[in-house]
């Protein structure tokens, strides 16, 4: 079990390292380089100069790197001249509520696709099977941005019960639920849609087992073999989707924010994107990349607790 995640978390800190010599490339190839990004356009050669210097870029690259990669371990990913502020606390202001978005999401796919893809395994091409399928289908071939539209028409248009725009960052968002409802939602349908049809896949796959067999002779009841047998096995490969998914799943809620006007991480990134604030956009996706690999890493500590035989390897 140590040996496995020592080796986990050693890959993940080379992934991590990867990442950051990544961004450190895509930092010095802004067109006119960090200081004329920063800076904008109308910047002087003087103040160029000056901002070079202030910064240790004259110095060889591979020295910036080590000064900018030990400026990251400290949080310190730069500073926004667009918003006058440090990216860091841009970010700070701004991940919390994207990770409730995300959490909160996530979360609730799990809760409702977890039984569901059961159900589906059990019934198997039974004609709910098939239905549940065929929505599996629908939503995970929708782009969130449509099926938020497609909400936002229902059920602030059509059926005015919930607003069509995310919580304002001025007021807490306790005190805001109902405009939480909507960005929430779309993006637990299109996460919903994903962890479904694996579990189903996985369920189906242990329930042809030689000790699902074995169990039946031995006159366990059917309840009894799908919680105590055929869950805990069916949900490793779900467990590591989690991990390989957050990619898609912080994709979407850039989507899902930009669409809704939520104030969090994916809304910041768009108005970076647009304004081309580049700091915010490389701190935000070192952030990202971070999250991914601690996401992966957690993902094999828990594949590593539902596994008994990982612990051996």
């Amino acid at each position: 079990m140590r040996a496995f995640l020592l080796r986990r978390l050693v890959q993940a800190v080379v992934v991590l390292l990867g990442v950051s010599i990544v961004a450190f490339i895509l930092l010095h190839l802004l067109p006119g380089g960090p200081a004329r990004a920063e800076l904008g356009l109308r910047a002087t050669p003087g103040q160029i100069r000056a901002f070079d210097l202030r910064y240790g870029l004259l110095k060889p690259l591979p020295v910036q790197y080590l000064d900018w990669l030990n400026q990251l371990i400290h949080g310190n990913l730069g500073f926004s001249y667009k918003q006058n502020q440090t990216v860091d606390a841009l970010l700070a202001n701004n991940i919390p509520r994207t990770l409730l978005l995300v959490g909160v999401a996530t979360l609730l796919a799990l809760i409702i696709a977890i039984p569901m893809g059961l159900y589906q395994a059990v019934r198997r091409n039974k004609p709910e099977d098939y239905a549940l399928t065929g929505m599996s289908f629908l939503f995970y071939s929708m782009p969130s941005f449509f099926l938020g539209i497609i909400l936002i028409i229902l059920f602030s248009d059509v059926l005015p019960w919930l607003p069509s725009t995310g919580p304002t960052a001025q007021t807490p968002l306790w005190n805001q639920i109902p405009n939480l409802l909507l960005p929430m939602i779309t993006l637990t349908l299109v996460t919903l849609a994903l962890f479904s049809r694996y579990m189903r896949s996985s369920v189906i796959e242990s329930l042809i087992q030689d000790y699902i067999r074995t169990a039946t002779a031995k006159g366990l009841s059917r309840r009894e073999i799908l919680t105590r047998h055929v869950l805990r096995n069916a949900l490793l490969p779900v467990v590591t989707l989690i991990g390989l998914s957050l990619p898609g799943i912080l994709s979407g809620a850039l989507i899902v924010e930009s669409l809704f006007n939520y104030p969090g991480m994916g809304l910041l990134f768009w108005n970076a994107a647009i304004t081309d604030d580049f700091p915010v956009m490389l701190g935000t996706t070192i952030v990202v990349g971070v999250a991914v690999v601690v996401g992966s890493l957690l993902a094999d500590v828990l594949y590593a607790v539902l596994d008994p035989r990982v612990r051996i390897t």
